[in-house]
């Protein structure tokens, strides 16, 4: 089943999944007012943070965003780290992500993040503590961003940025298990801004009473796993046909980008996170994958593996409205 589109729709198996939702959603309710009247403990690194979340399971576009965000903090004169839980690692342990950490030990979102940005990262189920390393490590950073963490109340924050795919947006609108929401879409008003991100050219528009903003996720052309080398398209070798591999929440938008760049590709879809060992893929044959994917293929991966780049392109308001913000840390 897929579980992507099942939250979209209200079907006699969704309503069947509302006494648990109703049970979620109160253990949602009362961990949040827990958290408001310092039952349970809560605290702040000492330096800003910016948190990139969701309210939905499942992707929408935080890592390539996150990179965005990190690249234009220093263009404006921060000196930006990342901490993030790591989700696909072997353990939960706090530790810094290194260029030659492996993805099943610092999580593959995080290690494509430094790799891209070079920005100091962390990962650590307890953000806080993750932040704490970040700071001890890196002590010239002065802004953490938190990849995820929308729900992790026990650290504290200063700004925070819901990501929404513009197309799904929240689905059927209902909590886990009978739709997409780790919490109401009543959360956002706590929020302080709507970040909608557009990947195959269709949006939903939104009233979220927040400001509310678009990033488009835009193809930068492709990098060889092998050599490093990048080409803007997929060079052609005789309509030889691509094997489009992906671990990632939502495949069907990755296999809808190679059809629009007229990629010629089988699709193949694993899990989420999904640790790609030897024997998965045919190091002989053409692939094709997102750079999520391409970080835990250095070891597994043939001549022939590409993986797609992608750019993040911001309305011109988020930066703006980003600058104002800011610069009252």
């Amino acid at each position: 089943m897929n579980v992507q589109a099942f939250w979209t729709r209200k079907t006699p198996l969704n309503f069947i999944l509302l006494p648990l939702t109703w049970l979620f959603g109160g253990l949602v309710a009362l961990r949040r007012w827990l958290y408001r009247k310092g039952v349970l403990f809560s605290a702040h690194p000492g330096v800003p943070v910016i948190v990139v979340g969701n309210l939905n399971a499942g992707g929408s576009g935080k890592t390539p965003f996150v990179i965005w965000l990190v690249e234009w903090l220093r263009s404006q004169g921060h000196c930006p780290g990342v901490i993030s839980r790591g989700y696909g690692r072997d353990d939960t342990d706090v530790r810094s992500v290194a260029s030659g950490s492996l993805a099943s030990e610092v999580g593959d979102e995080p290690l494509l993040i430094h790799l891209k940005s070079g920005v100091p990262v962390a990962v650590g189920a307890k953000r806080l503590d993750a932040a704490r390393l970040l700071l001890a490590k890196n002590p010239g950073v002065d802004v953490i961003v938190s990849d995820d963490g929308l729900q992790h109340y026990r650290l504290r924050r200063n700004l925070e940025l819901v990501l929404a795919d513009a197309k799904r947006l929240f689905g059927n609108g209902w909590l886990l298990p009978a739709g997409p929401l780790r919490e109401p879409v009543s959360r956002l008003s706590e929020a302080d801004a709507l970040i909608l991100t557009e990947r195959n050219g269709a949006a939903e528009k939104h009233s979220a009473g927040i400001p509310v903003f678009t990033v488009r996720h835009e193809p930068a052309g492709f990098r060889n796993l092998s050599t490093g080398c990048h080409a803007m398209s997929l060079p052609d070798v005789r309509g030889r046909q691509a094997e489009a591999v992906t671990g990632i929440a939502q495949p069907e938008n990755f296999f809808g980008l190679l059809t629009r760049l007229g990629v010629n590709h089988h699709p193949r879809a694993f899990t989420d996170h999904y640790l790609f060992r030897a024997g998965d893929i045919d190091p002989d044959a053409r692939v094709v994958m997102t750079e999520k994917d391409a970080v835990k293929c250095k070891t597994l991966c043939g001549p022939d593996w590409w993986s797609l780049e992608l750019k993040v392109v911001p309305d011109s308001e988020l930066e703006a409205w980003l600058a104002a913000r800011v610069v009252r840390f």
